[in-house]
């Protein structure tokens, strides 16, 4: 339990800033240009773009980041993911249309995306998607299948445990924080390996070891989830 309120209790929600870009520059280059800047008019192609990759690998993270962007612009979108079971009908005001997990869709959720797909290729309303698969390897009806990788297409890659260690690392010293190996050993081995949980943990020391005035090490951790 003290585990989930670390990992979820205090998150600053996904963001494209917040998000580790690593392998995948590619990917989210495309996004922030399809998004544009904050207060600027923006005419966004309606081609569609699909995300997959492994859990972990921060497709979902992105998607949220499109959708939390959109929001704060005013602007509302269609949201599909399997936790959806009766889907609402299109609206021709949705700027965008977002599918989480697509390889995850049942028969429904599938007619529902397919419905909403053909809607928003009528309106020049982009979808954008994720999965656990390539396109053309995913369990789906046909129609929908190809629709999702006609368009733009990136294959996501998780960070490895050297390359979340260097990100956390670089992280903390930017903040003036020094963490010893024992520090970050007890990080990727007691919590969410999920680099976008370990850097909300680093949020969390970093704020926990202001307000008590002590250095982090593997005690002060114990601490403040004791009191999570």
């Amino acid at each position: 339990m003290k585990q989930l309120v670390l990992d979820m209790g205090l998150a600053k929600g996904p963001s494209l800033n917040n998000f580790c870009v690593g392998p995948n520059e590619a990917a989210v280059s495309h996004l922030k240009l399809w998004l544009g800047q904050p207060g600027a008019e923006v005419r966004r192609s309606p081609v569609p773009t699909y995300l997959w990759g492994t859990s972990g690998c921060g497709k979902s993270h992105l998607l949220q980041a499109v959708h939390s962007a959109l929001a704060a612009q005013g602007q509302t979108v269609g949201w599909l993911d399997a936790s959806v079971s009766v889907a609402a009908e299109y609206d021709e005001s949705w700027a965008a249309v977002l599918m989480d997990d697509v390889h995850a869709f049942d028969a429904a959720q599938q007619q529902a995306a397919f419905n909403w797909f053909i809607n928003a290729q009528t309106q020049q309303v982009a979808v954008l998607a994720t999965g656990a698969l390539p396109p053309s390897d995913l369990k789906l009806r046909d129609d929908l299948r190809t629709r999702l990788g006609w368009g733009h297409v990136f294959a996501l890659q998780a960070l490895d445990e050297p390359q979340r260690r260097e990100v956390l690392r670089a992280s903390a010293q930017a903040r003036g924080i020094a963490l010893s190996d024992d520090v970050m050993d007890f990080m990727l081995t007691r919590f969410s390996r999920d680099l976008g949980s370990l850097m909300e943990l680093l949020d969390l020391m970093d704020g926990y070891a202001l307000q008590t005035q002590r250095a982090i090490t593997i005690p002060l951790i114990k601490t403040m989830m004791d009191n999570a």
